[in-house]
């Protein structure tokens, strides 16, 4: 929990989803260490999906941070535009923009990296349908194809219920990748509209919200997929 020293607390221990999360994510490293002693594991294949879980669950803290301090200058913002803030509500918005920014990229290179993983441990080849494919790709894969249903209704009923928030941030994320700094894409709308008058800050309470589900989006997918891939893991045979 490295970024809450930045406001001089204490390192928080994981409750809730999150600390449910992180355990099937132990578990399913501690199932693979087990398998890589057996005679005949493919070791390879076994550390591959070690390395890569390890990797999410980093992924999984740094989202989890960027969210909580984003959410904490997020709470000091109070004027309306930009004109109206002191210097110092100023400095608490860039602080928000950068961990906002920071935050909602996060939740979809950590789905990304999940679809990855999904797939070849799912034996889905979705990258013969979509050589660069996301984990929405690898979904939509699993459930035309009717995989694992058990997992593939689950993971799709969480897609859908943090669908509207996904389909803001995403818009926000593609802006920011491939336009103008997502901030501003607001102010050039206003200032098309209303030249000369002053530019209304964007609704950063909607955008602090549409982060908390993207979040959640990302701990429920994680938490199901190594719910069941831990199943999956201790009845496959070396």
């Amino acid at each position: 929990m490295m970024l809450r020293f930045l406001f001089d607390e204490p390192l928080r221990k994981a409750e809730g989803t999150l600390a449910e999360t992180y355990r099937f994510m132990d578990q399913f490293i501690s199932i693979l260490s087990k398998k890589m002693a057996e005679s005949g594991a493919d070791v390879q294949k076994l550390r591959k999906y070690e390395i890569w879980t390890l990797g999410l669950r980093s992924s999984l803290d740094e989202l989890e941070q960027s969210h909580y301090v984003a959410l904490h200058f997020q709470h000091k913002i109070t004027s309306s535009s930009l004109k109206q803030m002191t210097d110092e509500e100023r400095i608490h918005y860039n602080r928000y923009i950068y961990f906002d920014k920071n935050a909602f990229i996060r939740v979809f290179s950590l789905l990304d990296k999940l679809g990855t993983f999904l797939n070849e441990l799912l034996d889905m080849r979705t990258e013969r349908i979509k050589p660069h494919f996301s984990y929405f790709t690898v979904l939509r894969n699993m459930r035309e194809k009717k995989a694992h249903p058990g997992l593939t209704w689950k993971l799709n009923d969480v897609k859908e219920k943090y669908k509207e928030s996904t389909t803001r941030m995403r818009k926000r994320r593609n802006t920011e990748i491939h336009f103008m700094n997502s901030e501003m894409q607001d102010d050039l709308i206003q200032s098309s509209r209303m030249y000369g008058e002053e530019i209304k800050l964007e609704n950063v309470a909607e955008q602090s919200a549409d982060l908390t589900q993207g979040l959640y989006l990302a701990m429920e997918s994680l938490r199901l997929t190594y719910q069941y891939a831990c199943g999956l893991m201790r009845n496959k045979q070396p």
